[in-house]
């Protein structure tokens, strides 16, 4: 069971935060792509499939955690990469090149190719060149990972008043959302642009204890500032929690915001689920260090 910690920052309002460490869960396949693996590597198993196929771009966390099953668990992987001009990169970008080191071969195809992602013809197209495979989808969501998500919380969250997580596809959340109590008010931070996953996830969940904070986007996915930057290496130095620039540290960034602006009651106790992604910080780190900003620091 992921360690649960209390940070040690005195809040407003007598608030407790807490962290569900679900990063530390494995070094590779970490956090809430450890969860969304779980179901589906049984399902794969079960037809005797022998290759995970999906999709990612440059700096996917799904992508490494895909090609990090493949090496543990006997797999073959193929990873199809968003952006042809990545097939010449692959050295100078750390998502790709620790794949690669995992043992999962690409596909790189043009942005308009990659839309196609979800359509049976592209599917059947990709099963005549690379033959038969278990499909993972981008991001790692469909039923079986939304099972998996459910497991994040259990009996020691129960005493939690408020449950916060990032969001990106949408599946983490309506994991969270099932597996949560009724008294319980999930809250996920959106790392995009857009109020669209509602929708989403509404066809996953049959609770209304929850809704979707769409003010830490931070520009949309990818996207960070000086202030984003900031807040990661401050959180890092208070508490030497480490939190990633795309999900973590923007849902953290405003779980300490909603904090400050009297969002929530006094004597709240609120879990912030830490869903891994760390190594994404390489690669930000990277792009940074081009403009001569702050780096984040492990």
């Amino acid at each position: 069971m992921p360690e649960i910690i209390k940070l040690n920052i005195a809040f407003p309002n007598a608030i407790e935060l807490f962290v569900k460490r679900e990063d530390l869960l494995h070094p590779i396949i970490s956090g809430n792509k450890f969860r969304k693996m779980k179901y589906n590597l049984q399902k794969a198993k079960e037809i005797k499939a022998t290759t995970l196929l999906t999709f990612g771009g440059a700096f996917s966390n799904h992508i490494v955690a895909v090609a990090g099953v493949g090496k543990e668990y006997g797999f073959q992987t193929i990873g199809v990469i968003r952006g042809e001009e990545l097939e010449n990169q692959i050295e100078n970008n750390p998502t790709l090149f620790l794949a690669q080191k995992l043992g999962m071969r690409f596909l790189f195809v043009d942005r308009t190719t990659y839309r196609n992602k979800t359509n049976n013809a592209f599917i059947e197209q990709l099963r005549s060149q690379w033959g038969n495979f278990y499909l993972l989808p981008e991001g790692g969501t469909n039923e079986l990972a939304i099972l998996g998500c459910e497991e994040i919380l259990s009996s020691a969250t129960n005493k939690f008043d408020y449950i916060c997580t990032a969001v990106g596809t949408g599946g983490t959340i309506s994991g969270i959302i099932n597996g949560s109590n009724e008294n319980q008010k999930i809250i996920g931070f959106s790392s995009l642009k857009g109020d669209f996953l509602k929708e989403d996830i509404s066809k996953f969940v049959h609770k209304n204890n929850w809704h979707i904070n769409c003010d830490y986007h931070f520009g949309g996915y990818g996207k960070v500032n000086d202030v984003l930057i900031q807040f990661i290496n401050e959180f890092y130095a208070k508490t030497q929690i480490p939190l990633d620039p795309i999900y973590t540290g923007k849902m953290m960034y405003g779980v300490f915001q909603m904090i400050e602006k009297g969002s929530f009651p006094a004597f709240s106790k609120i879990l912030a689920i830490h869903t891994g992604g760390l190594q994404g910080i390489a690669g930000m780190n990277q792009l940074l260090a081009k403009k001569n900003k702050e780096l984040i620091v492990l």
